[in-house]
């Protein structure tokens, strides 16, 4: 299992939307084999480049509001937040410098 923080419906405003950095929230479910796939790339991009960016999870299965709220129809799915708005989206599971490149304006 990721070292990324556990977001929920009821913690993603103040986590997410009232954080004052870059927030990327990882849409993922248990049973989602390129979920499990992609979770530890993005805790090497965490890691590297911790101050950045911070990465947290969201499981859209114990958590259907906030999934239903950004429309995530496909997993894994990433939503990059900077002050509370929605900047970027990744869908689907990709290798470590095709998402760092997707990132890169969040990561320089």
């Amino acid at each position: 299992m990721s070292n990324a923080a556990a977001v929920t419906d009821a913690t993603f405003d103040a986590e997410v939307l009232g954080a004052a950095d870059t927030v990327l929230v990882d849409f993922w479910a248990e049973w989602c084999g390129p979920c499990r796939a992609v979770s530890p790339i993005l805790d090497q991009i965490a890691e590297e480049h911790a101050g950045k960016i911070r990465i947290v999870k969201l499981n859209v299965d114990e958590n259907p509001e906030t999934t239903m709220k950004y429309g995530i129809t496909g997993i894994p799915a990433m939503k990059v937040f900077r002050g509370g708005q929605e900047v970027k989206e990744i869908v689907g599971a990709r290798p470590k410098p095709a998402l760092e490149a997707e990132l890169a304006e969040f990561l320089s």
